[in-house]
């Protein structure tokens, strides 16, 4: 019988001083939903193209209304990259993102692509005809350890069903995107947090999903305490060329510049952990605000938004509140990811419940 699983603060362990949302997760950013297609098919050994299959796609939708008519600003922030991320190039550019944003295994990339594409094309059939093309926006981490990549298995009936079934409530660990990833040796996949900050009676929210696949076992960091001895092996040591995707979201009003300063410090989060960024990695961050939502159709030469006082305590705050949000839901996505066997009967173990609970709870 497989342990049961927890998320870190149903262990009674919690990182960091700020508040956290009702439901500790991106979804607590109003109007976000996410949403995930699991695919897992197969055992035994491998045969190109067929499977065994541990794959998956996961989808944030910013919000319900028309995105590419409503934009959102964003921004991005490369830390290492090793990656094959589409859509970054126009986020930095114009400091808006236009799509769901889907997060996948790496060579499921272009086929999640096309189907945003045609997902976006049919909800704006005026797309490259009276009005400009789009940009979609799709992440990746590396799943061939369990799965059979060569398949590509992820089609478009999938993404839209992850579209479709998005809601609040976030399953994670070892579930659409996540459900080939492994991290520091552990079975691992998505993971999600958030705070609550308070500044002059209004409320602002910041949420955190994360796509973890990357570290060593031996380096893995949990709220300070080391939780391996440096001699112990892990048979899957090449994962420490291994992947992370982080999405950041906020109902803050800020610009791209700002966001960008946002993403910048989430890798603080992920380095808590335990990561030290190898050469073989592609740690990339997406940051956006579900506040001032650009226009798509507007016409006019000027007009007034609100962005937030980098110098004031509410920006400090977010900044802070974007490492501790990032490190948790690492975390997250260790502990609720259950053991899995995938190709050629390889097998990764859940971290263990009771270990944990053994040297930080007290």
């Amino acid at each position: 019988m497989s342990e049961k699983r927890f998320r870190l603060r149903e262990l009674g362990l919690k990182v960091g001083k700020l508040n956290i949302g009702k439901l500790n997760s991106i979804t607590d950013v109003p109007g976000v939903k996410v949403g995930h297609y699991t695919i897992i098919e197969g055992e035994g050994a491998l045969i190109p193209g067929k499977g065994p299959v541990r794959t998956g796609v996961t989808v944030i939708i910013p919000h319900q209304g028309n995105i590419f008519k409503e934009k959102i600003v964003a921004s991005s922030f490369v830390m290492n990259g090793y990656g094959k991320a589409i859509g970054l190039p126009q986020i930095q550019e114009l400091g808006s993102i236009e799509s769901v944003i889907a997060l996948t295994g790496t060579l499921n990339i272009p086929l999640v692509a096309d189907a945003l594409i045609d997902y976006h094309l049919e909800e704006n059939p005026d797309i490259g005809i009276k009005t400009s093309t789009i940009n979609v926006v799709v992440g990746e981490c590396n799943d061939g350890y369990l799965n059979d990549m060569q398949g590509r298995h992820v089609r478009k009936e999938h993404v839209i069903e992850a579209i479709k079934n998005a809601s609040s409530n976030v399953e994670e660990g070892a579930v659409g995107a996540g459900t080939g990833m492994v991290s520091f040796g552990y079975k691992a996949g998505i993971g999600t947090s958030s705070r609550k900050i308070v500044v002059e009676g209004e409320e602002y929210i910041l949420g955190v999903l994360v796509l973890s696949n990357f570290g060593r076992k031996k380096d893995l960091t949990i709220l300070g305490q080391k939780f391996h001895h440096e001699h112990e092996t892990d048979e899957s040591e090449s994962k420490e060329k291994g992947s992370i995707m982080v999405v950041v979201a906020t109902n803050t009003p800020l610009n791209s510049r700002q966001l960008q300063r946002i993403a910048k410090r989430a890798p603080l989060g992920i380095t808590r952990t335990g990561s030290f960024v190898s050469w073989g990695s592609g740690d990339i961050i997406i940051s956006f605000t579900t506040a001032n939502k650009l226009l798509h159709d507007r016409k006019d030469h000027k007009f007034e938004t609100e962005i937030t006082n980098e110098t004031s305590k509410l920006f400090n705050f977010l900044l802070k509140a974007t490492v501790e949000a990032t490190e948790e839901a690492i975390l997250n996505s260790l502990l609720k990811a259950n053991t899995m066997k995938g190709r050629d009967d390889k097998k990764i173990e859940a971290i263990s419940i009771e270990k944990i609970k053994k040297i930080l709870v007290s």
